[in-house]
């Protein structure tokens, strides 16, 4: 759906339930200026996001310090975790 900005204004009640169907394209000077959709949709936009951002800097990470994990994990490996034998009193 495509609206002025105008009538989101008059009508937003009706754009934002027309948001829960499908995204309602905001129109300012002739241009699409703002989306409005679901906030179920909003969260499924987000965890993509948060997903495509995560993995390049995880992969980052492993590379610029793969010394130091190599050395936790045969530490983990030789040991375990350090409170493993503490208890709550």
């Amino acid at each position: 759906m495509l609206v002025t900005a105008t009538q989101a204004k008059n009508r937003f009640g009706a754009i934002c339930a027309e948001a829960k169907i499908a995204p309602v394209y905001v129109e300012k000077d002739g241009r699409i200026d703002t989306v409005i959709v679901s906030a179920q949709q909003f969260e499924v936009l987000k965890r993509a996001a948060d997903a495509k951002s995560l993995a390049p800097r995880k992969s980052s990470f492993d590379k610029t310090h793969q010394a130091w994990l190599a050395e936790q994990n045969s530490r983990f490996e030789s040991y375990g975790l350090w409170c493993d034998d503490m208890r709550v009193w």
